[in-house]
């Protein structure tokens, strides 16, 4: 029986993610979508974090990815770290099994591993509300994306001690490869 392995990406994976991602995020108005180009750079970033970038793997095949990538949390005083989550990309003819939350739950539970506490997303409201994301204007968070609304949204990950503080409100601040989405 063939399973979904949910794993971190590895090298070997850059052209099948790449495929994912256009295959996901394909438009009749451009060759490339600009998520490709986006992981790419973000790979090549002070943002990468290898244990985030998490594919879904069925079969020996990429068939899911969800990338969690560092932001900061700008207040009036200090900046404070954060992750992205996005892109998010299963191809169209493999929505709607699975693949999509698994491959996001994996990625969030990492996160949750290494400590993070913060994750702000920008997509739609119904499909990451089921993890717990709300929207991120109601938790003083501000970006670029604020003007959205609803799908400008963030998820507060579980403290690792019972005394840890609330994360920080404040502009979300995300590194230069954003800048091309």
């Amino acid at each position: 029986m063939t399973t979904l392995r949910l794993r971190p990406e590895d090298p070997a994976d850059e052209a099948p993610v790449a495929r994912v991602l256009a295959a996901a995020f394909a438009r009749p108005d451009v060759a490339t979508p600009p998520e490709v180009g986006l992981v790419d750079e973000l790979r090549h970033s002070d943002a990468w974090i290898p244990e985030l970038a998490m594919v879904a793997e069925y079969g020996g095949e990429v068939v899911g990815y969800a990338l969690l990538t560092r932001v900061r949390v700008r207040t009036d005083d200090a900046s404070y770290p954060a992750l992205a989550l996005g892109p998010v990309a299963v191809p169209r003819n493999r929505q709607r099994i699975g693949h999509g939350t698994a491959v996001v739950q994996a990625g969030l539970d990492a996160a949750t591993e290494l400590g993070e506490r913060l994750v702000v997303v920008l997509g739609a409201p119904a499909f990451y509300r089921r993890f717990g994301f709300g929207r991120a204007d109601r938790m003083g968070l501000t970006s670029p994306w604020s003007g959205l609304g609803e799908p400008w949204q963030a998820l507060v990950l579980p403290p690792s001690t019972s005394d840890e503080p609330p994360p920080p409100q404040g502009e979300v601040v995300f590194p230069p490869p954003w800048s091309q989405v």
